[in-house]
């Protein structure tokens, strides 16, 4: 399986950004979906996560304002982030979960693969 990020840089309080993640599973069937992101001196949080039944969940930081989606024709996962602010600063990762998993936003060690991450940074 690979994911790799695209879609970061850098955007003023208020802003949007869309994340994108292009997977390549191959036989591999993901059950789960994710985002996370790592600030300095902080561990990898989960935001947003998409099962492969459609159900989302979202860190309560962001409700309202991201929103997790997926194209599954491109097997991209994307993640839009409005009103953007310098608290969502951080490095984001997708993931994907080939084993079914706990409702809502679980910890980043339920997840099998990943992506190298990309940067995304808030002024204010």
């Amino acid at each position: 399986v690979q994911m790799m990020e695209s879609g970061g840089g850098s955007v003023q309080a208020g802003g949007s950004l869309r994340l994108s993640c292009a997977m390549s599973t191959g036989p591999v069937r993901l059950y789960a979906m994710g985002w996370f992101r790592r600030s300095p001196g902080k561990g990898r949080e989960g935001v947003a996560r998409l099962d492969s039944d459609g159900v989302t969940a979202y860190a309560d930081s962001v409700k309202g304002r991201f929103t997790i989606s997926k194209d599954n024709d491109k097997n991209i996962l994307y993640l839009q982030m409005n009103s953007l602010q310098p608290e969502d600063s951080a490095m984001y990762y997708c993931a994907g979960a080939h084993n079914p998993l706990l409702p809502g936003i679980v910890d980043d060690l339920w997840y099998h693969h990943w992506g190298q991450g990309i940067q995304v940074t808030v002024s204010a």
